[in-house]
């Protein structure tokens, strides 16, 4: 197998992603040496990756996340064009892991020509490496406004002659309808490449079904590869933090008596919100993102996430209340905790010549430190101890803590101190920390006490990185369960399909 597929979507979120990593998952299984790649993702929700040289470097956290399904270490290749939001009309550009350049969307026209030369050299790179590579696409390949210059959806599989398969999301509704119109607004080469269709987060009888998949490949040449079902346990890893709705994961029932409910404040620019996810993870921790002054009123924690524009997003939260909101929850003395970008937040003062070029501007002045802006990104692996307890993380972050002297919450392994605590308000730089289990777990015991929930205990038998490795069995056990996996394998193996028929009108 020396092959390759592109999956592409009706929409964004119609399950691109965890499709990827499934039937990466399934080939893994079955002894193919299988990648993952993105040409180019635009997601806030990025992980440190060591490049080559040894420097840190960034990519999406789906595709790191698809890297273990195939069992590998994330790597650069593996995404090498990041677009990170920091507003309506702008983003960060990360070329192999590196920021290299903002852009609007008049002048990212400019730049592109150059970022899909780098994006066909790495992925022809990652062909020679691997037996197969497995694409996913980004929105939809049906964005005929943008398909000029595409080059992570059908212009990547034009590139590679690769054969592609659409998903849709039967539960937004209307999924043939998407699934014809994706294909009939498609030119006629880029039609020659699609095989076929899934459909994804199916709920009820699949006999009442089939007489639609009947007619969608009646209508179009293609058949229906195959209907994966709704799967509640399938919510790690979002490239959008959209994609969460409210209720965070799938939380089992307290070992306690009472639950800790844990209110987390979806800013519009959230970095990482996916270091919310360990400690949806535990049994009996109810994690709700909200944009409502009246939730952060009602939980026992409260988190400010991550991120991409920290000053913008600190504006936000005063002009919403829930600035209010946060600073009343913290003078009930109710724990609190900032990470990155939300633990910059805390601080009395930020000082930001670099990302909003607001200059200096008040925190919210519940930690007793002061954060400047440098031009450079920290990126970087971190280890050390919690609360007694061993820590490791990742660092995404421009602000640094230029003064103060705040007790740490966490220290580095060679002792250097990190964050800041003051009573029942807590900041770090570190994502990923709550995926330690032991530092999670004291902290969560530490939290409650503080909120008054006495009857919460801990879950002594978490173990977070068994919830990851659980959730990409069952996308894998999805593939090999629903799909028509022979099917699969021969266009991995053999590319697209001869003689697929033209589905008019077709884009010119």
């Amino acid at each position: 197998m020396t092959g390759g597929l592109l999956v592409a979507g009706t929409t964004s979120d119609a399950g691109k992603s965890v499709l990827t990593a499934g039937i990466c998952r399934w080939l893994h299984r079955n002894g193919v040496r299988v990648a993952p790649f993105k040409a180019q993702n635009m997601s806030n929700n990025s992980v440190v990756v060591l490049g080559p040289d040894g420097r840190g470097g960034e990519i999406g956290r789906a595709q790191a996340m698809q890297a273990e399904a195939c069992g590998l270490a994330p790597d650069l290749r593996f995404n090498p064009v990041l677009l990170k939001p920091g507003s309506d009309r702008s983003s960060q550009v990360v070329l192999l892991g590196e920021a290299v350049d903002t852009v609007t969307a008049g002048n990212y026209r400019l730049l592109r020509p150059k970022l899909a030369e780098v994006a066909y050299a790495t992925l022809t790179d990652l062909r020679a490496d691997y037996d197969a590579v497995i694409c996913e696409g980004a929105g939809s390949p049906a964005e005929i406004n943008l398909r000029e210059g595409d080059f992570v959806n059908m212009g990547l599989a034009r590139r590679f002659g690769m054969p592609a398969i659409v998903v849709g999301d039967i539960d937004r509704g209307g999924v043939f309808a998407a699934f014809f119109g994706t294909l009939a607004l498609l030119a006629a080469e880029d039609q020659a490449l699609v095989a076929g269709f899934v459909i994804n987060k199916f709920r009820g009888d699949l006999g009442l079904l089939q007489p639609g998949n009947d007619m969608i490949t009646a209508v179009t040449g293609r058949p229906v590869h195959g209907v994966l079902p709704f799967h509640r346990d399938i919510w790690l890893d979002a490239e959008d933090s959209l994609a969460y709705g409210t209720t965070l994961g799938r939380p089992g029932p307290p070992r306690g008596r009472e639950w800790l409910r844990v209110a987390v404040i979806r800013l519009p620019r959230i970095s990482n919100a996916t270091d919310a996810e360990a400690l949806a993870a535990e049994p009996g921790v109810r994690v709700h993102l909200t944009v409502e002054p009246g939730d952060v009123a009602d939980a026992d924690l409260v988190m400010l996430p991550g991120s991409k524009a920290t000053v913008s997003d600190l504006a936000w939260l005063r002009e919403t209340g829930l600035a209010d909101a946060v600073l009343a929850h913290a003078a009930a003395g109710k724990p609190l905790v900032g990470v990155c970008g939300g633990f910059q937040m805390l601080a009395e003062t930020i000082r930001d010549e670099v990302e909003s070029g607001h200059g200096t501007v008040p925190g919210l002045g519940l930690l007793p430190v002061g954060v400047t802006f440098a031009a450079g990104k920290t990126l970087a692996h971190a280890a050390g101890t919690g609360l007694g307890a061993p820590v490791a993380g990742y660092e995404i972050h421009h602000g640094q803590v230029s003064s103060g002297a705040a007790e740490p919450l966490l220290h580095y392994a060679d002792g250097r101190p990190e964050g800041a605590v003051a009573g029942h308000v807590y900041g770090t730089h570190w994502h990923g920390a709550f995926e330690s289990d032991e530092f999670r777990r004291r902290f969560l015991t530490v939290a409650a006490g503080q909120a008054g929930r006495h009857g919460f205990t801990v879950a002594p038998d978490t173990r977070y990185a068994t919830i990851r490795e659980r959730a990409l069995d069952v996308l894998g056990d999805l593939v090999a369960e629903h799909l028509d996996t022979a099917a699969l394998w021969q266009l991995i193996e053999k590319g697209p399909v001869a003689g697929l028929p033209f589905v008019p009108p077709g884009a010119p």
